[in-house]
């Protein structure tokens, strides 16, 4: 079983982030609150390329926190551990403390 997978083109690999379930003092959140669909990239591909051959990179990078659509990407489980697969293009924007 493969312990790493770095992403080819412009795919970029992320982990959901796990929202709390209780707040800062200590009140259970329920589960229907609509809270952000974010992740954190765990790895990027090397970019795609133009029709002159020029390499286009990925404007993301490891550790940022970037805003999922509701739907979409591909499921990948490495080592006991759950992440999405998306392309770069479907990533709706990158979230900035």
């Amino acid at each position: 079983m493969a312990r790493r997978l770095i992403p080819s083109l412009n795919r970029v690999l992320v982990e959901k982030l796990l929202q709390p379930k209780t707040s800062a003092g200590g009140i259970l959140l329920p589960e229907t609150t609509k809270q952000l669909n974010s992740a954190k990239v765990v790895a990027v591909g090397p970019g795609e390329r133009d029709r002159d051959g020029k390499l286009i990179p990925v404007s993301l990078k490891e550790g940022d926190t970037v805003l999922l659509p509701e739907y979409g990407g591909t499921e990948v489980k490495l080592a006991e551990k759950e992440y999405l697969l998306f392309r770069e293009h479907d990533i709706l924007g990158r979230l900035e403390d």
